[in-house]
């Protein structure tokens, strides 16, 4: 019974784990001293004022990053205009340390369950680059890929949810989204699209919770 039953999932934050995350592989990558990244954002928000004005809607989650990726081609002599600069130098040699432990065993799970497995994302190929895409771990598994890259169609337009939804052939109902933005959240929401709000910080619980709600 499962076949028509899907797990539809963010990309960067939920497939993947954060930059935040990842500032060990960032700083190996990229030839910097240990230690040399301190912003952590959820993971430690009191420290970083800019993740703080991120939340509080007086900046972007572009604005951020794109300061972010300033500082960091600055550590190096460079200057970074573009988010997908930095995410493509700072973890393109390594996608399978960038794969969440946690997505990798839903996703494992999901399909050997039968459920289908879609990506709703708004800058896979823009910011990881075709690449990284075509030898990220487990990306096989996945029906159908939905990327604003191409589609231009960014969450939390509702388009961006009934196009996924069309993809796969199933009704909204028998589907549940997974977003660790709020705003995307929202707009799934809006076209009563069940959905799992995913803390980076709980990433083990979102997930079971998403499955649970599949029927797993």
């Amino acid at each position: 019974m499962t076949g028509d039953r899907a797990l539809i999932l963010d990309f960067g934050g939920v497939v993947t784990r954060t930059l935040f995350e990842t500032h060990d592989i960032t700083e190996r990558t990229l030839g910097l001293p240990p230690g040399s990244l301190t912003w952590r954002g959820p993971f430690d928000p009191a420290n970083d004022p800019l993740w703080m004005a991120m939340q509080n809607r007086e900046i972007t989650e572009r604005d951020y990053w794109l300061a972010r990726t300033g500082e960091v081609g600055r550590m190096l002599g460079e200057e970074w205009t573009e988010m997908q600069t930095f995410v493509r130098r700072a973890r393109g040699a390594e996608p399978e340390l960038v794969l969440r432990p946690e997505a990798r065993d839903a996703i494992v799970k999901a399909k050997a369950a039968g459920l289908k497995l879609a990506i709703l994302s708004n800058e896979l190929d823009l910011f990881y680059g075709v690449e990284f895409r075509q030898r990220f771990p487990l990306i096989e598994l996945f029906d159908v890929i939905v990327d604003a890259t191409y589609t231009k169609i960014l969450k939390p337009d509702p388009r961006a949810y009934e196009l996924v939804l069309s993809e796969l052939g199933l009704p909204r109902e028998a589907c549940v989204f997974v977003d660790d933005q709020k705003k995307n959240i929202e707009g799934a929401d809006a076209v009563r699209l069940p959905y799992v709000h995913f803390d980076v910080t709980r990433p083990a619980e979102g997930y079971a919770r998403a499955l649970g709600m599949l029927g797993l």
